[in-house]
Formats: structure tokens, sequence, C-alpha cells
């Protein structure tokens, strides 16, 4: 469906509706054609709450992107409101580059306690620009100028970032002074064989790379990689494989950078997803969730690192008092409230679901995901099989999009996402109850069954109700309030 192609929602005032084509129409003649999630979403949203979403033209979403994965707490959780407020009615200076505060310093012992065991010790901590990005080049940075080497590593499907050396570093880069290493996975194996074995093969031949005086690939700076590929296709990365990248790193004094820009503040099942294996990393870079919604990034690295010069790396809004305020809110939160174990078993459940589902229809290649950072690749389920033993179906990118499609219809809001956009990306809320999470599976499940159906015409973007006319889950009063858990008549 193009952009502001919107058909008429059913018992949406007119007046509504117009509004909401008219913006759309507006913002595709105003933006760049660089704009991605708006072509694929085309809503106004006007009102949320938790993981529901209000259009302008008066229809209700359940959000499983929550901004790419920067809203743990879904939309304006009420701790980071009254953390917001509680700035802006104390007089307190909203902009103050990289002077100390109260506030940063709250926001700097929180982040400190959360830290991996052993990290926090030693850790230092820059505040960089208010993206990932920023923070992906202040640690490239940090790395050179520690280790007197330029070069750097990084994996096959890698996502860091849109700037110049982020995008380097990122699987989709086509000039690159980056080396780049297998990243093992099950599904789509670079070696055909997966598992622990796949796993060891990466990992010997990242040894290669780094001993053989004829591999061209001179001694680098750092590593880069995520401990789950989240734009590469939602990959989690073996955990012994974790752990052999952080010894042949140590014992090579190659500094070892975890994005957890992501994957951080429990979404995986753990506070950080370095947890899972029990690294220690020498760098971790962070962004989206750290912020409460609101821009912040920054870079936590070995005190030995901290070899920069005065002003070597700076940004003028690294002093973003209400992101500071709003992020301590919600690390504490998700902390106190144990929502990363709560991630944990949820998201279990969910894979554990979505493999059943995947049993019934062949579209779906592959379930795989850790904690609510979960994916389902779809396949051609007519096309033959990789020649390779037991190997996968071609992706079906026009089937993953059909489905995002359908469960936009159905009022649910989904991402796309690894090689050829194959891959339907979930990331709700920490927050999501098990009604909701429900409420979230049936639409999914609906929406798939529809296009293996060969059933996906184009509906109403938007119709958030079910079929049966009753009220979604999570749907919001007149006032914003969140309904009960429940359809109403």
């Amino acid at each position: 469906m193009s952009e502001g192609a919107l058909e008429a929602v059913p018992g949406a005032p007119e007046g509504a509706r117009a509004a909401h084509e008219g913006i759309l129409r507006r913002q595709s003649a105003r933006e760049s054609a660089a704009r991605t999630y708006a072509r694929a979403l085309p809503i106004v949203p006007v009102r949320a709450r938790g993981l529901t979403i209000e259009g302008a033209d008066g229809s209700r979403y359940l959000d499983c992107l929550s901004g790419a994965g920067t809203l743990a707490l879904g939309h304006n959780h009420p701790v980071v409101l009254e953390a917001i407020r509680k700035v802006l009615d104390s007089g307190a200076p909203l902009h103050v580059l990289d002077l100390a505060t109260p506030v940063k310093d709250a926001f700097t012992t929180e982040l400190f306690r959360t830290l991996p065991p052993g990290f926090a010790d030693r850790a230092r901590v820059q505040f960089c620009g208010p993206a990932g990005t920023d923070a992906v080049e202040a640690a490239f940075k940090l790395v050179r100028a520690a280790t007197g080497r330029t070069g750097m590593l990084a994996f096959t499907g890698a996502y860091h970032g849109m700037t110049a050396g982020a995008l380097e570093a990122s699987g989709g880069a086509t000039e690159v002074r980056v080396a780049r290493l297998p990243y093992p996975q099950d599904f789509r194996c670079p070696f055909g064989v997966g598992g622990a074995r796949g796993a060891e093969l990466a990992a010997r031949w990242t040894e290669s790379v780094l001993d053989d005086s004829k591999s061209g690939v001179p001694r680098p700076a750092g590593m880069i990689l995520e401990p789950v590929q989240g734009e590469g296709g939602v990959i989690p990365a073996p955990d012994d494989w974790m752990r052999r990248m952080r010894e042949i790193t140590a014992a090579r004094n190659i500094p070892l950078i975890a994005d957890e820009v992501q994957t951080g503040v429990g979404r995986t099942g753990t506070f950080w997803a370095v947890e899972h294996s029990g690294i220690t990393p020498d760098v971790m870079v962070l962004s989206k969730a750290i912020g409460g919604s609101l821009p912040l990034a920054v870079v936590i690295y070995r005190d030995d690192l901290d070899v920069w010069q005065p002003g070597a790396h700076a940004g003028t809004f690294r002093g973003n008092q209400l992101a500071m305020a709003a992020g301590a809110a919600t690390l504490a939160y998700v902390r106190e409230n144990r929502l990363a174990e709560r991630a944990a078993t949820l998201g279990a459940r969910m894979l554990a679901q979505l493999r059943r589902l995947a049993d019934e229809f062949p579209c779906i290649g592959d379930v795989r995901g850790r904690g609510l950072m979960i994916g389902l690749e779809l396949v051609d389920p007519e096309a033959p099989p990789d020649p390779a033993a037991d190997g996968p179906r071609p992706a079906a990118p026009e089937l993953a999009a059909a489905v995002q499609r359908e469960c936009l219809g159905r009022g649910l809001i989904v991402e796309l996402g690894g090689r050829q956009s194959s891959v339907v990306r979930l990331l709700p809320p920490l927050t999501i109850s098990d009604e909701q999470t429900t409420a979230v599976l049936d639409r999914l499940a609906d929406a798939v069954g529809a296009v293996a159906r060969g059933g996906h015409r184009p509906r109403g973007v938007g119709e958030a109700r079910r079929a049966d006319g009753g009220r979604a889950e999570g749907e919001l009063h007149g006032d914003g309030r969140e309904l009960g858990h429940r359809r109403t008549p």
C-alpha cells in the first residue's frame, strides 16, 4: 500500500480521517526520500500509553516496534513522565554541555549499578551525541587512540548505525576499511553446518585471520559485535562463541566492543546481553532505552583505555538533562521490578508458541530470538531448499512485507529486518502483560494465516478492531487511559 493511500476506517469522524490523510500527504511531499518507517507504517500517532498507540483517525494499535527497541517501559510510562516533570518543575538548566549536575550524577550512579560484575569498578563513561551511531564512532576513536592502530573487525549481518564509520562496520557497507568476519547462526550458517560446529568454525576463521601473516588483515584497533544481531535478522550469538571472541581478543590485546544499543536494559532477558555468556567487554556502546524514550547515547570503557585529550570527542547535546532523568528512572524501574527476568520468561513462552505456528505454516522458515527480541524469518515454501543437507528455503521478503501489512490492518505494529528484509521482528515493551501478549500473538497468527492462504488483500490500514467487531486489548479511552486487557462490545 502506498504512503498515504488509506481506506476510511469505519466509524472514524470524517474530519479526523481528513486530518490524518492530510498530514500523511504533507509528509510525503516535504520529507526526504530517506524516510523509512513512515513508508510501511502510514499512521499518524497522536496519543500513546504502554503498548498502545492511537492514530489521528481514531485507529488503535498494539506497538511491537517500541521505537526500534527504545521504549523499554512502553509509551509514556508514569515513572518516566514524573522524572521529566520533576526536572522541568525544578528550574534546573536543560542544556549544560558536559558540566556536572545532580541529574547527571543520579543517572551515572544508576547506570554503573547495572553494569556487568567487575566492569563498573574500572569504568569510565563518555556522553556522546544523542544517537547510538555517535557512540559507535566514539568507541572507534577511543580504541584507535588507545592502541595506535586503525583497522576494525566487524561481522557479517551487523548494524551499528548510519554515520560513516559506523556504517563501514555494518553489513550493508559497500566501501569498507573494516575486516569482515562470519557471524555464527543456525538457520543460514555461513559454513552450512550450524550449531556448535558452525560457531567453532567461525571462531577458528577469526583466529586464522588474526594470526596468518598473509591474511591481509593487520592487527586491528578493536572488534565490535552485537550479542544479538537486531537489524541483521534477530540472530543471537552463541554463548560459547561469545566467550571465544573474548578469549581471542584478550590474548591479542584487541579491545572488544559490545554494541548494546538495542539489546541493553533487559531486552534479551538479562540487563545487558553480554551477561548471558558471562563475558566482560572492554567497551560498551549504549543508547535507545537508556534515555527512557529521549535521545541519549554513551560509551563506557575500561579506565586504561582513557587516553583521550580534552575535547577529543564532544557533542553539543551530550548533556541532555531530561533524557538523563528519564533514563535513570527507566534503569531503576527495570532493575527494581526484575523486568529482565520477566522478559526472559515471557520471551521463552512467545518463542514456543511461535514455533508451533511455524509447524503449521511452512512459510515460516525459522523462529528465533532472546527475551523480548524475537524474529520470524519468512521463506518461499514452494521453492527448493538450499542444496546443502537440510538447507533453508530462499528468503521471501514479499511474504514478510505482506505479513507486516496484514498485522497493521489488525492493529499490530511490527518491523522487518534481516537479509532482504525477510524477518518479521517483535520488540514489545518489557511491561507487556500476559493478556496483551496473547493479543499480539493472536493477531500475528491471523496475519500469517491470511498470507499463507494467499488472502493478503490490503485492508484499511488502522482497522484495529477484530473481525468480530470487538474492541482490542490495550485500547485507549477518550482521555488516554488504557482499557483493561479485555474486549468490550
